[in-house]
């Protein structure tokens, strides 16, 4: 299905490369990345990167948005997690970051509204951009958690569409963009490579994608 694709039937998105480090993060801005997300130990899906390298990828001369998350695994915190999320977000202002990518649910699966309108008010003070995560994957009830995160004003959410990759949840993908109704972009990831990236953004109408692997920039260069 994705050889049929060529690089004119679609729009070329804005290509977000996920870095774990500062040495991938530099990689990323030397291939092309229009964005990087930089974050520590992408294995467990990821956690908030050493201050020293926030501080270096300030200086690259693409935007960078800091993954904001003090553990793996669920995204339910404690107070003193809360904490720290707090305490990071001020840090990534000072340091000069383009944004955070933040997040955080209830035990319900719900968005626990009052922390995240907390967090995001605190990250517009310091002046910067918000992605809310791929918690949002994680819910039973991922259109009703989309207007809820779509309430706090976040820039943009980053989805695979509840399922394992963004490929196999594109519908919903597509279905979110359509209710988001540009009140924030709908960044896809997961999963996200050059042989499916033309045929994902043509099938859900997606304007960013997310994806680790730096070949995907190349994906959408026609070739003659």
């Amino acid at each position: 299905m994705t050889g049929m694709t060529t690089a004119k039937s679609v729009e070329r998105p804005l290509i977000e490369i996920c870095a774990d480090g500062f040495d991938k993060a530099c990689a990323a801005e030397k291939a092309g990345a229009d964005r990087i997300e930089l974050c520590s130990d992408l294995s467990v899906g990821g956690i908030t990167p050493p201050r020293e390298e926030i501080r270096a990828a300030a200086q690259l001369t693409v935007p960078v948005n800091v993954l904001v998350r003090p553990r793996s695994g669920d995204f339910c915190h404690t107070p003193a997690e809360k904490d720290i999320i707090l305490k990071d977000i001020r840090f990534c202002g000072t340091a000069g970051v383009h944004g955070v990518v933040i997040g955080a649910l209830t035990p319900a699966g719900r968005t626990d509204l009052d922390f995240c309108r907390e967090a995001v008010a605190l990250a517009r003070r310091e002046g910067l951009s918000v992605t809310f995560h791929r918690a949002i994957d994680t819910v039973p009830d991922i259109l009703s958690v989309l207007e809820e995160v779509l309430s706090l004003g976040v820039d943009r959410i980053l989805t695979s569409g509840g399922a394992p990759t963004a490929w196999e949840g594109r519908e919903m993908i597509a279905e979110m963009i359509r209710r988001s109704a540009g009140r924030a972009v709908i960044l896809g990831g997961s999963g996200v490579t050059a042989d499916n990236a033309l045929a994902l953004v043509r099938e859900t109408g997606l304007r960013e994608i997310h994806g680790s692997r730096t070949g995907i920039l190349n994906a959408f260069t026609h070739k003659s």
